[in-house]
């Protein structure tokens, strides 16, 4: 069948036609870009910590008599968790990842020299990384006598005498990349500290899409403020009753502390991307409702245009056209507009993708996103349009005689 006719038909209809097209093109931009945010959501939401997450659980307890030996009280508390049956390590910290608590020092190598990049300082009592199950991939970890006081009474004063420091192995490669970084000293504060080891990963308390994610160092400085986190790690199944009995036991230390966010560290990932999840889920609504607009009008014109067109049908059926050249003739008509539609809304999806770059950081639109989007949106036009199409193709030539 000559596709001059269909030519024909759509330069007639340029109104018409020209609308679907815009309306193919605005969902294709659209479409393309919610699926790379949902896609780097989900990258972000599945970015594993570097710890054991399924093994612990944390409380938050805080002291109203600031002026106790907080070291001292930690200690005691350690050493009464620690005894909880089935609790196999105990650590206080100051924060942990996905917890939204950072506190981040730039990096030098040099006094008061240029800063290379900004990481997390973690700091806790000295089982914390056995607690938090981090992997030692090179170096070792602190020596006890190693240990200082964060001294938070003087401003969190630690950081400038601190010897040592283990870092992230993506802040290692961040700052002597394809070099060993055991035994380089760096400068997050006034002094100087040496690395004397790498944990295979860990996150910031508060992450992003970039790189810098992971840079992590952790120092052996003491918590010493009224308020800490005590974590303790455990079989998975004893969690919630450990977490019960910690409470019990804390309270009976000191029934005056304030104790806060009982949960498992699941939990905390979880509360972490709830918004995410929340956004997610919207967005997927509104797309799926936006190519369901979409697919209803290029249904609902191939029907106007099948009613408009029965005499013409029937002309080209009593002519010799078959069923299957009907159906093929209204395929071919909805392919040339999504089509078209679609390549306009290539070049709206890349336009969209550079403003939301420049207005909200955004990633770059990965290019595998377009053709997936294009292909959708020609398969989304071609299920649309087979009702329609169908019908056409059941006209009999008798139609061709009526008035």
């Amino acid at each position: 069948m000559s596709h001059s006719p269909l030519i024909a038909s759509l330069t007639r209809h340029k109104l018409t036609v020209g609308l679907l097209v815009m309306q193919v093109a605005l969902t294709c931009a659209i479409v393309c870009n919610v699926a790379s945010i949902i896609g780097h959501r989900l990258t972000q939401m599945r970015a594993p910590s570097g710890i054991a997450e399924n093994e612990l659980t944390l409380i938050e307890s805080t002291s109203v008599d600031e002026s106790a030996n907080q070291l001292a009280r930690h200690d005691t508390d350690l050493a009464a968790l620690r005894g909880i049956p089935g609790v196999q390590s105990a650590s206080a910290v100051d924060s942990l990842p996905l917890s939204g608590n950072n506190w981040s020092n730039g990096i030098s190598f040099e006094p008061n020299g240029p800063s290379m990049t900004s990481a997390t300082a973690y700091s806790g009592t000295p089982e914390e990384l056995r607690t938090l199950g981090l992997r030692l991939v090179a170096g070792r970890q602190f020596l006890p006598e190693e240990y200082i006081s964060l001294d938070a009474a003087h401003d969190w004063s630690g950081i400038n005498h601190v010897p040592s420091t283990i870092v992230s192995r993506a802040l290692a490669e961040k700052l002597f990349p394809g070099k060993n970084p055991l035994g380089k000293v760096i400068y997050p504060s006034d002094g100087p500290v040496r690395i004397v080891g790498v944990v295979e990963q860990m996150l910031r308390p508060t992450i992003d899409e970039s790189e810098s994610s992971g840079y992590v160092t952790l120092f052996p400085m003491l918590p010493d403020t009224a308020s800490i986190t005590y974590v303790m790690r455990s079989a998975p199944q004893d969690r919630e009753r450990i977490l019960q009995q910690a409470m019990r036991v804390l309270t009976s230390l000191d029934s005056n502390r304030v104790l806060r966010n009982p949960k498992t560290f699941t939990s905390l990932r979880d509360d972490y991307f709830r918004r995410d999840r929340t956004m997610i889920t919207l967005l997927l609504s509104a797309s799926f409702a936006l190519l369901l607009v979409t697919a209803a009008g290029i249904a609902g014109l191939a029907s106007f245009w099948v009613q408009q067109r029965r005499r013409s049908i029937g002309i080209r059926r009593a002519v010799g056209a078959t069923r299957q050249d009907i159906l093929r003739y209204f395929q071919t008509e909805n392919f040339v507009i999504v089509g078209a539609g679609v390549l306009l809304g290539v070049v709206l999806a890349y336009g969209l993708n550079m403003l939301l770059m420049e207005r909200y950081a955004l990633e770059r639109l990965p290019w595998f996103y377009v053709p997936a989007g294009a292909l959708v949106l020609c398969l989304i036009g071609q299920a649309a349009v087979l009702g329609p199409a169908l019908r056409a193709s059941t006209v009999p030539p008798v139609v061709a005689t009526r008035g």
